[in-house]
């Protein structure tokens, strides 16, 4: 665990820090991204039209553009 000490006061730990705070967003990004992924894989050999399923990914040109499109308009959501 690494860890600094700031101007001789008690010592911050770095995973708390924003650096841990990343991790988390990482996390939910990844998860969500592949849940969408899936999605539009499968609304895509069913023959359907997968756009419509993902929000803010109706003008996306590309499968993984209008994933990631869908991800972030989730995530910034979330927040």
């Amino acid at each position: 665990m690494a860890q600094d000490t700031v101007a001789g006061h008690r010592p911050v730990h770095r995973e708390n820090t924003v650096g841990g705070s990343l991790k988390g967003f990482h996390g939910i990004y990844v998860v969500t991204f592949i849940a969408f992924l899936l999605l539009a894989l499968a609304s895509l050999l069913c023959l359907q039209n997968w756009r419509s399923l993902l929000p803010g990914a109706e003008g996306a040109r590309s499968m993984l553009d209008g994933v990631r499109t869908a991800v972030y308009t989730v995530i910034s959501q979330l927040s």
